[in-house]
């Protein structure tokens, strides 16, 4: 069986843990009432606040700037403003249909929580309250759940599997592209690239 924290992380390279702190996750979890999934946090303190390949968005939890729980909560009371009840969706952009949820939320404890986006408007959710870990992604009107671990979900993003809808592979050949995010205004960081993955 694929451990694929590991399998990510050997793609990503080298944990930098710049801002690894356990409070703040404990801080993060205590407010949101949830825990949010171990290999989650493993891959956001090894390489967050960064934008993976040019389009994937990680926060952290401890930073002033691109902060995980600021991010959440911004994202959890947009979503929480569109009337679902009175949009009218067909069969395939229905969530609540598409999964089987009695009711969609963000932010309880039975909805859904934003923990990931790219900058192509693609918003990646933890749906709380399940056994198995279960993502659902949204991009415009679409919907897709991949029932996977967040770890497993980004090895197979990293290698153009099509993880965001049809047809929505980013796959980049040879090392990823790792870049960190601007903590400050005069702040340009530099992109930095993983091993070789022979790809």
């Amino acid at each position: 069986m694929t451990d694929y924290l590991a399998a990510a992380m050997a793609m990503l390279g080298p944990a930098q843990n710049r801002y690894a702190d356990p409070a703040a996750w404990d801080r993060l979890h205590a407010e949101l009432g949830i825990q949010l999934p171990p290999d989650y946090r493993a891959l956001v303190d090894a390489f967050a606040p960064i934008q993976i390949n040019g389009h994937l968005y990680l926060s952290h939890p401890a930073t002033e700037r691109w902060n995980l729980g600021r991010d959440i909560r911004g994202k959890i009371k947009a979503w929480s403003k569109v009337p679902w009840d009175d949009l009218d969706l067909d069969a395939d952009e229905n969530p609540r249909q598409l999964f089987g949820l009695d009711e969609l939320s963000f932010g309880t404890c039975n909805g859904l929580w934003p923990i990931a986006s790219t900058d192509r408007g693609e918003t990646i959710f933890l749906l709380g309250a399940t056994d198995a870990p279960r993502l659902l992604v949204n991009y415009d009107e679409t919907w897709e759940e991949h029932r996977m671990s967040f770890a497993e979900w980004l090895y197979r993003y990293l290698i153009g599997e099509d993880m965001t809808g049809p047809n929505s592979a980013t796959f980049c050949p040879g090392p990823v592209q790792l870049q960190r995010l601007p903590m400050s205004a005069g702040d340009r960081p530099e992109p930095w690239y993983g091993p070789d993955r022979g790809m």
